[in-house]
């Protein structure tokens, strides 16, 4: 569109930040403006079925569920003509080889991808699709939301009938289980989840 040479980007944040939102909010101008789009999402993320949902209650139905093993080249091959623009919801869920095929697009095909996704999981580490999408990515866009007390939360912690966890399976979609995510500060991460005290660290170290 206008021009630029396509790009794969990758915006990012922790939850409750409004991913999904900007998604639908972008994909409706594209349309808007006359442009096709297509919308994917991880067949993992079972939370909505075929749709993606915000959490302030809009909606958009998926045009494709990527299966764990599937080709993404060959499950659109013949679906993008006319298609100015691809959004990836919950995309680090998908693999390292799905982001190489989602980085290839780009420059075989000239289409964006803009994928949207966690940067880490509740241990504070890469999930496989983030990790490469921060490797390979054209462009990078943090995505903020704030922390209960108020500083810019850029991780997420797992809290399994109310108490904070640093165990169990790397996904679990929250609302099953008993499971909820929390966004959170570094600081906030560090004492309500890791457990730190910062004044012991202080006195063992010598500050």
């Amino acid at each position: 569109v206008g021009g630029k040479m396509a790009e794969l980007q990758y915006r990012y944040a922790t939850m409750n930040s409004g991913k999904t939102l900007d998604l639908i909010h972008n994909a409706y101008n594209y349309e808007e403006n006359g442009f096709q789009v297509l919308i994917l999402k991880p067949q993992i993320d079972t939370k909505a079925g075929n749709m993606i949902i915000s959490r302030v209650g809009m909606t958009r139905k998926v045009d494709f569920l990527i299966q764990k093993n599937d080709n993404i080249l060959k499950r659109l091959r013949d679906k993008l003509e006319n298609i100015s623009c691809i959004f990836v919801d919950e995309v680090q869920f998908l693999s390292k080889r799905q982001i190489d095929e989602l980085f290839l697009l780009t420059k075989i095909i000239d289409v964006t991808v803009i994928c949207y996704g966690l940067r880490t999981n509740f241990k504070a580490e890469s999930f496989e699709g983030s990790k490469r999408l921060l490797e390979i990515a054209d462009s990078l866009e943090e995505i903020k939301t704030i922390c209960k007390c108020g500083n810019i939360a850029r991780y997420v912690g797992r809290k399994v009938n109310g108490n904070y966890v640093l165990d169990g399976q790397e996904v679990v979609i929250d609302g099953t289980n008993q499971v909820e995510y929390v966004p959170l500060c570094g600081e906030c991460y560090l004492k309500e989840v890791k457990k730190i005290d910062f004044s012991k660290v202080k006195k063992k170290v010598g500050f």
